[in-house]
Order: C-alpha cells, then structure tokens, then sequence
C-alpha cells in the first residue's frame, strides 16, 4: 500500500492530459477549423451593396 496514491496520481494526471488534448484537438479540427472555413467562403462573394438593397427593398431599413 506504500506509494498507491502517489501512483495512481501520476496515473489519472497522465490520463487527463491525454484526454484534455484530445477534445482540444477534436473541437478545433470539429468546430473552429470548419467555422472558420464557413465565414472565409461566406465573405469571399458578399457583396455588402447588394445586402443593402436587398434589405431596403424589403422594408428592413426604413430610414434609407
């Protein structure tokens, strides 16, 4: 029994920096790369004019 917390600490320390690594790199390569490629292709053909028009024709913008 001499030692068991001290080895089963360095245990569950390695453990949690596996995992916590792990959903770093699973949420930046899952969520962010892929939200960030969303807005590059979104802003690469906006046209903030035709927006524009677009919402003045509708009513949206009532003082222009």
């Amino acid at each position: 029994m001499r030692g068991l917390l001290a080895r089963r600490m360095k245990f569950h320390l390695l453990g949690a920096f596996v995992v916590s690594m792990g959903s770093a790199a699973l949420y930046k390569f899952g969520v962010a790369e892929p939200r960030k490629q969303a807005y590059a292709d979104f802003y690469r053909n906006y046209d903030p004019m035709k927006d524009f028009e677009a919402m003045k024709a509708a009513g949206v913008l009532e003082s222009a």
